[in-house]
């Protein structure tokens, strides 16, 4: 069983913003020439807020969010965010593994940016409600 998909736009105002709230004022997340001058293709955003976006769409999916028993994930892809009002968007998808005897749903869970995938090994383990 697939779930909805959920889209998160991400801009450098949200780069800004998470920076703040981080701690983490890398310049490979605000500055595209300390970003491309290391290598990457631009300014990119952090991987912990890639992984509570994705933590989002799991905790709406669980309906709460003691609900969530486990998430997990791997940095596959960078998330390129453009220095325009527009940004980029994740999308998460998920798909129902298993469901336990004791209550618990298993999901696989996907998260693409431009069509490519930037999480890998995406998984997350929920409470069913009822």
């Amino acid at each position: 069983m697939e779930l909805s998909a959920k889209t998160f736009q991400v801009t450098r105002g949200d780069l800004v913003r998470y920076a703040g709230a981080s701690g983490d004022f890398n310049p490979i997340h605000w500055s595209d020439r300390f970003a491309t001058g290391v290598g990457l293709p631009g300014v990119i955003a952090h991987g912990m807020f890639t992984m509570a976006l994705v933590g989002r769409a799991i905790t709406e999916w669980a309906g709460s969010p003691d609900a969530v028993v486990e998430y997990g994930v791997r940095f596959t892809r960078p998330v390129v965010v453009p220095d325009d009002d527009r940004g980029t968007e994740i999308e998460v998808t998920a798909r129902v593994r298993e469901v336990t005897g004791d209550g618990l749903t298993r999901l696989d869970v996907t998260a693409t940016c431009g069509g490519e995938k930037v999480l890998s090994q995406a998984r997350a383990t929920i409470r069913t409600t009822s």
